[in-house]
């Protein structure tokens, strides 16, 4: 059912006021026309794996970005043919577009609130330009003030504000070993280790004796040295093979542990390096990052560390009230407020602009952008949001949905992907996509007013977006706890002596305002008490389960297969096909992470990574395979009919079938089943799941290795990026794991979830500074009346009351 905007038949030239979807293919769209008139707000809705992101992201946004790169250089039209276009017949009345994803890549640690925003060059030019300098000194420039230039890093820790060093103790947890029976632990393994204990040898020291008993300058030595002298090794003759004489060079045990900590690419690699060091505040700068020279310079009395250390709306009001002397003053102080004033209209005033971006959630940064973008003034621009109310307590979606208005009134087109009812219901046109997930989906059900929706009998969103409050969910009697886990005095981030109580044995909901600090209390005060209790013999909870939204990988290397380990049961099968045993292949020649089978073009990724000037980098894919991962010979072989790489094409559901008579991958394939990921396909990379996808796959992992062991399952915002629709097959599990004697903690910001739990904490009132304190606690009904909870009023409403 198709609304097609109207087109002004009095003005023959006049632009078409429609972006026109022709034959889109991207992923499983099946041919979608679809015409969207600019200048709206539209939302795209449908249950997840629908389609909607492919349509809004995968066609409308990447057509834009084609586009893009098409007018700007000669040597952007080679690398569209490598990115390639996206499948699409033909789109008309498109403007350039800006993308506001969640799973852009994820920012390093030297990124920051304040890079994020810019709003840490507006700060460092109000230092530059009107701070008060000790007498004699001379001014500086704005680049003295940031940590990440050279100009302005404390030299001492290179601007990273701590410093990582490793000790004797470290390197060597067991000195009764000796070096031959590995005492260095922090050396790498295999052959690696293997030759630099050879050179150690040769160098003349004792590899034999325990480590205890060398000499304490030798010991020195092998663990700091900075030389890296030459030897000539004589390896020990093994009988079944001749091994020559080779050069060997020498390098210590801590330079090994810091040059892979500063250089490695790989996260596992990095994580080994940082179990040897300890790391602690530069004694230099204390952790401030800056040279002394930067740090002699004040505005309203504070150095800008400090400044940069307190919540946006504490630093608007030092900003509002200092005492501004000269032009300059005032002119950068009143831009600073004014980059600072949509950032708190998100609800975001909580953050400092030191915070790193690491720590931020997936939608605190796309709000962090999203504000950026509103100081920028563009206009005649399409948007794509990708659910901005993630992370959003109901009562801060009003302020986003002032955000969003306010950028369409600048004459922008904003497309929304979104789940949200209240923002779905605010939108001037819907595109619904449906009906149901994977190959099921991938149609348009709907396009046009949301109003109208109501008439589409197969539509999943029109069945929630019109059913009165409370109308889905069974009532069930509020479960009685077993036990409880008291947390006293709790200070932490702005926690200030927090005292808790989280019941055992039931579902509880913990709510509030973004910045509230639901999840410093969940993730990091009550898995840490809870984690260092386990080995308790009385302790009631076994085992702890902390489910997140971080990537289950940061390459197309890792993807569903690997990560629930179906993957293994799958080589193990094709290495048992006859052509594979003919050929004596073993379980590797099927995997694409090591050489062997794999095609060592793009090295099993399947794409290849393109970097572009100014823009991050993308994956195309890979020449060679075309995206198989394979060398051609490995395809030949065949299980059931499949190759390997056709395998790792299937979905979920449609692997169920094909496994259903292999135990073992049948009962992971159920897991995902049950929890709504039947639409992912087996070999889906990592680089392109939500943090939401990322968070069912870890839980389906979960639930497949289902213990007796009373577990206490941790889970921040488990409905994100979920349709209601699949938010009730999620509460199902989720209900049915405290039925079978676990407890589950969810911090949640959907109150068809908090309705249905059996315990409601709501921290507040307010974020950052004005949060941090328990406004209410106790049943659902209970919490629902507190005349103190923001969350009562929603609460409330969604219990029908």
């Amino acid at each position: 059912m198709h609304h097609s905007p109207a087109t002004r038949a009095d003005e023959p030239d006049a632009p078409d006021p429609c972006v026109r979807v022709r034959g889109a293919r991207e992923h499983n769209l099946r041919g979608v026309d679809v015409d969207i008139p600019r200048d709206t707000l539209t939302v795209f809705t449908g249950v997840s794996g629908s389609g909607k992101s492919s349509l809004a992201f995968g066609t409308l946004y990447a057509e834009a970005q084609r586009r893009y790169f098409e007018s700007v250089a000669p040597y952007a039209r080679r690398l569209i043919h490598q990115i390639g276009a996206p499948k699409v017949d033909s789109v008309t009345g498109l403007p350039p577009a800006v993308s506001l994803e969640q799973r852009r890549s994820a920012p390093g640690s030297r990124s920051s609130v304040g890079t994020v925003t810019l709003l840490s060059n507006s700060l460092r030019m109000l230092y530059s330009r009107a701070g008060t300098y000790p007498p004699g000194a001379e001014r500086l420039d704005s680049d003295a003030f940031s940590p990440n230039t050279a100009a302005g890093a404390c030299p001492s820790c290179q601007g990273l504000g701590r410093i990582h060093h490793t000790s004797e103790d470290l390197l060597v947890p067991d000195p009764e070993l000796s070096i031959r029976q590995g005492a260095i632990a922090a050396w790498p393994g295999a052959w690696q280790g293997k030759n630099l204990r050879d050179v150690l040898e040769a160098l003349g020291h004792d590899v034999d004796r325990p480590w205890r008993e060398l000499p304490a300058r030798d010991r020195e030595w092998i663990l700091f040295t900075e030389e890296q002298p030459v030897v000539t090794v004589h390896p020990v003759r093994d009988a079944d093979r001749i091994q020559r004489p080779y050069q060997g060079t020498y390098m210590s045990a801590h330079r090994y542990v810091m040059r892979t900590f500063s250089d490695t690419k790989s996260a596992t690699l990095r994580a080994r390096a940082e179990k040897f060091l300890t790391d602690a505040p530069c004694p230099v700068c204390e952790g401030r990052r800056l040279r002394p020279e930067a740090l002699a310079v004040t505005f309203a009395g504070r150095t800008i560390a400090e400044l940069a250390a307190l919540a946006l709306s504490d630093l608007d009001d030092v900003l509002a009230t200092a005492a501004l002397d000269g032009e300059a003053a005032r002119v950068l102080a009143a831009d600073l407020r004014a980059r600072i004033a949509p950032v708190a209209e998100l609800g975001l005033g909580y953050l400092s602009l030191d915070r790193t971006a690491p720590s931020l959630s997936a939608g605190e940064l796309q709000r962090l952008r999203l504000a950026t973008q509103l100081r920028s003034g563009l206009f005649g621009v399409v948007y794509v949001l990708d659910e901005p109310s993630a992370g959003l307590h109901p009562a801060d979606t009003e302020a986003l949905l002032g955000v969003l208005e306010r950028l369409k009134r600048a004459g922008n087109t904003v497309f929304v992907v979104e789940h949200q009812l209240d923002v779905v219901r605010r939108a001037d046109w819907v595109v619904d996509v449906g009906p149901l997930a994977g190959e099921h989906g991938g149609r348009v059900l709907y396009s046009g007013p949301p109003a109208e929706l109501a008439a589409v009998a197969e539509s999943a969103t029109a069945r929630h977006l019109f059913a009165p409050a409370a109308s889905g969910r069974e009532r069930r009697p509020v479960r009685e706890a077993t036990g409880g886990i008291r947390l006293t005095g709790v200070d932490r981030h702005n926690l200030r002596g927090v005292d808790v109580e989280f019941p055992l044995g039931v579902f509880t909901a913990v709510t509030g305002v973004s910045g509230s600090g639901k999840s410093t209390l969940v993730g990091q005060a009550l898995a840490g008490v809870v984690a260092g209790r386990l080995t308790e013999p009385d302790f009631p909870v076994r085992r702890l389960v902390e489910v997140d939204q971080k990537p289950i990988g940061r390459t197309p290397r890792s993807n569903l297969a690997t990560y629930t380990g179906l993957f293994d049961v799958v080589r193990r099968l094709f290495t048992a096909a006859p052509e594979a045993r003919a050929r004596g292949w073993k379980a590797g020649r099927f995997s694409f992470n090591v050489p062997g089978g794999r095609c060592e073009t793009c090295q099993g990724e399947g794409f290849v990574s393109v970097e572009l000037l100014f823009l991050p980098s993308t994956y195309a894919p890979c020449p060679s395979c075309a995206g198989a991962r394979y060398k051609p010979e490995t395809l030949e072989v065949r299980y059931a009919g499949l190759n390997v790489a056709e395998v790792l094409g299937l979905t979920v559901e449609a692997a169920a079938g094909f496994f259903s008579q292999v135990p073992a991958a049948a009962r992971s394939l159920r897991a995902l089943e049950d929890i709504g990921l039947g639409y992912l396909r087996l070999g889906q990379p990592a680089t392109e799941l939500s943090g939401g996808e990322a968070q069912r796959i870890k839980l389906a992992t979960e639930l497949q290795r289902l213990r007796r062991d009373h577990t206490l399952y941790l889970l921040d915002e488990p409905t994100t990026g979920l349709h209601p629709a699949d938010v009730r097959v999620l509460l199902r599990q989720l209900h049915g794991l405290v039925d079978a004697g676990h407890s589950v903690v969810v911090v949640e910001h959907d109150m068809e979830v908090v309705a249905g739990a059996d315990w409601v904490i709501d921290l507040g009132p307010g974020g950052g500074t004005e949060g941090g304190r328990v406004t209410a606690a106790g049943p659902p009904q209970l919490v629902a009346a507190s005349p103190d909870a923001r969350t009562a009023p929603y609460l409330a409403r969604a219990l029908g009351l």
